[in-house]
């Protein structure tokens, strides 16, 4: 720091020479703007300068508690006593005085580096981050390890990293670490327990030591840890960015010493890393064994699958007949049974009808705000090797669209082998700024790929897409009107554009109406709050930082929006913010994919449920959503099949179908109230269909026939037959081609839970 160029010239080669990096100011508050941004190891510094002079530079400097360990040389003209004493009073550790000879002031820099003047109370602090050193927190922990087993009190340790560390420091440079580092400590400070204790190691990660914390109070301040820093705008070099933090944590009796403690820890930050969905991971003892484990073998899918539907039959049909025999020997339940059932069957089909009728005047989006549109960024996320053939018309559908403010369009892909289609990626991305191909090393799941790239999300809100979609050029300013009217998350329309491939696809085409234009706003206005449906859904960027996706689901999209909803966020539907996907073009790609969907849809009813109906945050009404959207729904394909083994058991105990009394009055009224049902639900889907589908009357008949006769029930079985593998623990992740060719290869693919699903 010197107003005199001439100086700085001198100096900053002298210093470059003896191989330092070297930044200059002219003035103090030009030099305080600059440790704003970059820590640096060593001040050399005027005292005569315009503006904020040495002096006072040294005074606002010592006033920091990073300023305080910084070593401070002045070199100044000013040689009397009293500047020297003053300069030695205001925290200086030299002072040289001109001329001089720069040799000298190389040698006196190197020896301020090699032997850091550190103030006595920070000897135990890290210097860049201000909280404890690692070795210093390594030694409290091993008290609080001895403490735990004399007192036989809980207490957990755990490790906090940044996952984008690399890139980061790659783009700004090693500072920008240092930079993180400090503001990673104040968000680490926040509501920190009396016990709590934070080291920071040069590796760049925290430790975080939590003494007489129970395992639910550990899980739970971890869990506010990460995120406060998912959600937290960070600056480096004057930019913002968003980082997502890596947690794995590990219980004091799960080791014998601090090492083994630590390394723990570390090993479940690993595991951790797979999903980046900000959730923290405890340590268990099988994650030391994981890359040893070999995977059982599994019984192949077409012997296996056929003999889990053939047991749903058996729980469905079978059990239940044995059931009321068995009891009819004491008392005759059937008849008590025959109405819960008839109650059920008419309580879902009213829901059905409702959801129709409230679905036929859809809520409609705010006017569009006033000033200029926000930023704004869609994430594509795609598996390559399955839709290289698509992404390029995907990318220029997105290119088309129009927004009237910026626009940030990152496709977010991984690939097991380097594809040519990533080279016309890269040349699109030269031509149009806006576009941004992403490759997620190491990534398996969408869910990867998108928290990964949020962190180079820059707009206010952010469109989710899967690789299929091709969104109509208004759909973003149209999500920009929901977002600014308040909405946390806006789930659009998702139409097929390829129904005339296959009969399967036309009957998706037509399905997809009743479940985009029908039932997700009839639903939305039913229970007071919508659902993300995985792809063409737009969110507020703050509020997805924050949920992130979670790869250990297999609907993560779901998953994502309930813990939304289960924090007080606002969804809502709108069956006119369109996007065009392709559909499964054969039965057993539809299978494979109704499989994922419905095992998921069941593994987070199992997880939601009991929180959502125990949440402040919703209302009665909401709280009956959630029973029936995942209770219900899991319930009843059980309950459809119960007529069944009550007529048997009707017949049996009347010696014959035929002296039964099929024309009793109310079996005739529900049986004829709920076979309407379907009849309804595609006429509701004609009415609120897309108009390019419209125009398809005969594939709305052909629905109804097919719906009818076995795509109702085939669903149901679906329905079943994924309680059933999950209570196995089978998890098997099927890519749904988006090409015949893909089908041809991919038809039999399966993968690990870890496996990418796109759709």
């Amino acid at each position: 720091m010197d107003d005199d160029e001439m100086v700085v010239a001198l100096v900053a080669a002298g210093l470059s020479r003896a191989g330092h990096r070297v930044l200059t100011a002219g003035d103090g508050r030009q030099a305080l703007e600059q440790i704003d941004a970059v820590l640096p190891d060593v001040v050399v510094c005027d005292v005569n300068m315009p503006g904020l002079d040495g002096f006072a530079f040294a005074q606002q400097l010592r006033a920091t508690p990073s300023g305080r360990t910084i070593p401070l040389i002045f070199l100044t003209s000013r040689q009397g006593q009293a500047d020297v004493l003053k300069g030695l009073q205001l925290g200086a550790d030299d002072y040289v005085s001109k001329p001089f000879m720069i040799d000298e002031l190389v040698a006196r820099v190197n020896v301020k580096m090699a032997r850091r003047p550190v103030p006595v109370e920070l000897l135990d602090h890290d210097l860049r981050s201000g909280v404890l050193t690692e070795q210093r927190l390594r030694e409290i922990a091993g008290r609080e390890q001895l403490r735990a087993v004399r007192t036989g009190r809980p207490g957990f340790l755990g490790v906090l990293e940044i996952a984008e560390a690399v890139p980061l420091r790659d783009r700004f440079g090693p500072t920008a670490i240092d930079s993180l580092a400090r503001q990673l400590a104040a968000a680490l400070a926040e509501d920190a327990a009396a016990l709590e204790e934070v080291g920071h190691a040069q590796t760049g990660r925290f430790l975080i030591l939590l003494p007489e914390m129970g395992e639910d109070q550990a899980a739970h301040r971890l869990a506010g840890i990460a995120r406060r820093v998912a959600g937290r705008r960070m600056t480096v070099h004057g930019e913002a960015v968003w980082t997502t933090p890596v947690i794995g944590y590990a219980a004091f009796s799960d080791s014998s010493d601090t090492a083994e403690l630590v390394e723990k820890a570390m090993v479940a930050a690993e595991h951790a890393v797979v999903h980046l969905d900000a959730r923290p991971v405890r340590w268990t003892g099988q994650m030391a064994a994981l890359s040893r484990r070999r995977m059982p073998k599994l019984t192949p899918d077409r012997l296996r699958t056929p003999g889990q539907v053939l047991l749903t039959l058996v729980l469905g049909l079978v059990l239940p007949f044995f059931v009321y025999w068995g009891v009819g020997h004491f008392y005759d339940i059937s008849g008590v049974a025959y109405l819960v059932v008839v109650a059920s069957l008419l309580i879902t089909a009213a829901t059905i009808w409702l959801e129709g009728f409230l679905a036929l005047s859809p809520p409609r989006p705010p006017p569009d705000p006033r000033g200029a549109s926000p930023p704004a960024s869609a994430i594509i996320a795609a598996y390559l090797p399955n839709e290289a053939p698509i992404v390029m018309e995907t990318v220029d559908a997105f290119l088309a669209v129009d927004y009237e403010g910026p626009l940030q369009i990152i496709l977010a892909y991984n690939t097991p082998r380097p594809l040519a289609v990533e080279s016309a990626l890269l040349d699109v991305a030269k031509k149009d700024p806006r576009f941004v191909p992403f490759k997620v090393e190491g990534s398996t799941s969408k869910a990867q790929n998108v928290n990964a790239a949020l962190h180079r999300v820059k707009g206010e809100f952010v469109g989710i897409f899967d690789a299929d979609h091709c969104p109509q050029p208004d759909s973003f300013q149209r999500a920009w009107r929901w977002i600014a009217g308040g909405y946390d998350v806006v789930q659009g329309h998702s139409v097929v554009r390829n129904g005339d491939a296959s009969w399967v696809a036309r009957t998706v085409a037509v399905e997809f109406e009743s479940i985009y234009a029908v039932s997700h706003p009839g639903r939305t206005r039913l229970h007071d709050f919508g659902i993300f449906g995985g792809s063409n859904g737009y969110w507020r960027s703050s509020l997805l930082r924050a949920i992130r996706m979670r790869g250990s689901m297999l609907t993560e999209d779901i998953d994502s929006a309930l813990r939304a909803v289960e924090e007080g966020a606002r969804i809502t539907s709108d069956p006119l913010l369109v996007s065009r996907e392709l559909a499964p073009i054969t039965l057993g790609a539809l299978w494979n994919q109704r499989m994922r969907w419905a095992q998921g849809w069941f593994q987070v009813s199992l997880r939601h449920l009991l929180p959502g109906l125990r949440s402040p945050n919703l209302s009665v009404r909401q709280k009956w959503g959630f029973a029936f959207l995942l209770g219900w729904r899991e319930i009843y394909p059980w309950v459809s099949l119960q007529i069944f083994p009550l007529i048997a058991y009707q017949a049996y105990t009347r010696e014959g179908l035929g002296n039964l009394d099929w024309f009793i009055t109310i079996f005739v009224l529900t049986t004829l109230f709920t076979v309407a049902v379907g009849p309804g639900q595609t006429l509701f889907a004609y009415i609120c269909s897309d108009r390019e589908l419209r125009r398809h009357k005969g594939w709305f008949w052909r629905y109804l026939v097919v719906a009818s006769i076995f795509y109702t029930e085939l669903k149901n079985i679906i329905a079943r037959v994924a309680q059933i593998k999950e209570a196995m623990r089978e998890r098997a992740w099927k890519i749904t081609p988006r090409t015949e060719q893909a089908e041809t290869e991919d038809a039999s693919a399966s993968a690990s839970p870890s496996g990418q699903e796109p759709t």
